[in-house]
């Protein structure tokens, strides 16, 4: 199953009143039981019987890895279930105390679960996680400032091309792709927006605030973000871009386009189309009319979380710290492609020897993606940022209207989530 965190983003709804009559467990006797002043885990006894939810194409996968786990922690049980990560907050806020006590979320999650008080925060392995994976992605398990899940992987677009038609100097910037080739993609279609939102970031603008939590903090209504519109617009007429949606890796495969933007997900599909012409770099620069600037990406972090009402945190702790280890990571990697978070796995001979991996981990600094936002309000972002990307596109908003549009724009995905 080809699992991105484009689906994930999309079918994010805002927890019901029910749900959010949670928030109040958030600092539960349960979760000062297992720490001591200092905000450590206490040295009692790791055991317990606990439950996982995982993936279903994961869970042999996750069966070797339970087991070793076992092993080191010889009074803990694990029941390995299938769930899906897409699902988490639907799935745990149904009856949290009957939920797993581990289990795998999306990080644009996050922010919605710990409010809703369904989220342990990590007390024991806080300090751990931080020294051994990747910035962006502990800001993708950090909410307000608290740790409160464990990646194991990351996630961004990157490009795909065909190595017969360009090179690695022509892929470098968009110019140099869309005059030497032809590059499918989607600007008028559902979906632009998970693309091309991140354009605004490139141009210097913020969505939410630097840190993707400020419900005020979104300035695409200014001079640059007019500018993106209006680079937006002019693709429209560039004879190198070929819109394409569902239809992409057809178009690349045929010919019809030499390059094509997209996840991890879409690897084997390219490679079955392109064979040994399948190149892989990170995004091209893109000109606003200030100069080449890294043409920004999505990030998506992939995580494991504790449940808010585990019975046994210090054994759901020690899982979920286990399950997102280095060795863990590199197993998910050989056996799924998923790209680590974690720095010493990242510098694995197999993941260094992997063209799609490598693009991925050049596009997870700063520099080239930003981190997806955690708040609820991203449900309003989606459709309001897909119907401004694909009418000007297609010509329906005029260049005075720009600034009118955004501001618009601001306006309404600065409102709360109802």
């Amino acid at each position: 199953m080809k699992t991105n965190f484009k689906k994930f983003a999309l079918g994010t709804v805002a927890l019901g009143a029910s749900v959010l009559l949670l928030a109040g467990c958030g600092n539960s006797s349960k979760n000062e039981s297992a720490t001591d002043n200092g905000g450590k885990a206490s040295s009692s006894k790791v055991e317990g019987h606990i439950k996982l939810w995982i993936d279903t194409e994961q869970k042999a996968t996750f069966n070797k890895i339970v087991k070793d786990f076992e092993k080191e922690y010889p009074d803990v049980k694990v029941d390995v279930k299938v769930g899906s990560s897409a699902d988490a907050k639907k799935d745990v806020s149904k009856d949290p105390e009957k939920a797993a006590d581990v289990f795998m979320l999306p990080h644009d999650q996050v922010g919605q679960m710990a409010e809703a008080g369904l989220l342990y925060k990590n007390t024991k392995f806080a300090d751990e996680v931080k020294k051994n994976n990747i910035d962006s992605a502990i800001e993708g398990a950090t909410w307000k400032g608290e740790l409160y899940a464990y990646p194991y992987g990351v996630e961004t677009q990157v490009l795909y091309y065909n190595k017969s038609v360009l090179s690695e100097e022509d892929v470098k910037t968009w110019t140099g792709i869309t005059t030497k080739g032809k590059l499918g993609t989607n600007f008028a279609e559902n979906g632009a927006n998970y693309i091309f939102a991140p354009l605004f970031m490139s141009n210097g603008d913020v969505l939410f605030g630097k840190n993707g939590e400020d419900l005020k903090g979104t300035n695409f209504n200014n001079e640059k973000g007019v500018q993106v519109l209006d680079w937006i617009a002019k693709q429209k007429s560039n004879p190198g871009v070929v819109q394409s949606s569902e239809t992409a890796i057809a178009k690349l495969s045929s010919g019809e386009t030499s390059a094509f933007l997209s996840g991890p997900w879409s690897k084997n599909d390219v490679k079955k189309g392109l064979g040994d012409k399948m190149g892989v770099a990170a995004y091209p620069t893109v000109d606003f009319g200030n100069g080449e600037v890294p043409m920004k990406a999505f990030l998506g972090v992939k995580l494991f979380a504790v449940n808010q009402q585990t019975k046994h945190p210090l054994a759901a702790m020690a899982l979920a710290n286990y399950i997102s280890g280095e060795k863990a990571q590199e197993e998910l990697f050989k056996n799924h492609g998923i790209i680590p978070s974690n720095k010493a796995a990242q510098e694995s001979e197999a993941v260094q020897s992997d063209d799609v991996a490598k693009a991925v981990l050049a596009m997870s600094d700063e520099a080239h993606s930003v981190v997806m936002p955690k708040l609820p309000e991203m449900v309003s972002f989606w459709p309001a940022m897909d119907a401004l990307i694909n009418d000007t596109y297609k010509g329906k908003i005029a260049s005075d209207q720009y600034q009118a549009k955004l501001d618009k724009f601001v306006e309404d995905i600065s409102k709360e989530a109802k």
